[in-house]
């Protein structure tokens, strides 16, 4: 794995980008495809992700082969096909249907702060993944998930949560994805050896 910075994402090859914005420390896996999209401090994908008109939080995990925001056909109009909208690939004097794209890119999906999208995950446009949440590989998400939330299968449901509701709350409240990347390094130790309640009692979470 590459050394991250906060000034340039790294973007692996046969990546392809249009009208996105990055953070610091973003990582974007190879051959992956993002359009109109935002992605928050620490985030990444990883190989093959597909990700459209999605606003992306801080500290996001996304697996590989994702497909989060994809986009729609016209299915309330006679014929579902790009001449309709791409109308200018076919025709010369025909333009593009400027707001059937307009429409298409106000569909945002939203991916909270540390969450974890797994491997083939399919998130719908318009959907919200909480701070925390858990997508399992191969789920196909069509309703807003809560925050620490573990959901999985096809509509996908909630399984579990990760944690219960009052360490959730206080995970929230704690926010710890705002700090420093200084402070970050200080409390690495702390990340990988306490447990979630003496993390919390520690930092005032």
């Amino acid at each position: 794995m590459p050394r991250l910075n906060e000034h340039t994402p790294c973007l692996h090859p046969d990546c392809d980008v249009v009208d996105s914005t990055f953070g610091r420390f973003v990582e974007i896996g190879r051959g992956s495809r993002v359009a109109g999209s935002e992605f928050g401090d620490y985030s990444y994908c990883d190989r093959y992700a597909d990700i459209a008109n999605t606003t992306i939080g801080k500290f996001a995990n996304i697996a590989s082969f994702t497909r989060i925001g994809p986009t729609d056909h016209p299915m309330h109009r006679a014929s579902l096909h790009h001449f309709l909208y791409r109308s200018a690939d076919y025709w010369d004097d025909a333009e593009a249907d400027a707001a059937f794209f307009d429409h298409r890119r106000s569909r945002r999906a939203v991916i909270g702060y540390d969450t974890w999208i797994g491997h083939g995950a399919i998130i719908r446009p318009e959907v919200t993944i909480g701070h925390g949440a858990v997508v399992a590989a191969g789920a196909v998400v069509t309703k807003d998930v809560a925050p620490y939330m573990i959901v999985a299968g096809i509509p996908a449901t909630p399984l579990r949560e990760r944690f219960p509701g009052p360490i959730a709350d206080r995970l929230m409240a704690l926010a710890w994805w705002d700090w420093s990347h200084d402070r970050l390094r200080a409390a690495l130790h702390d990340f990988r050896s306490l447990a979630i309640e003496a993390f919390l009692e520690k930092y005032g979470g």
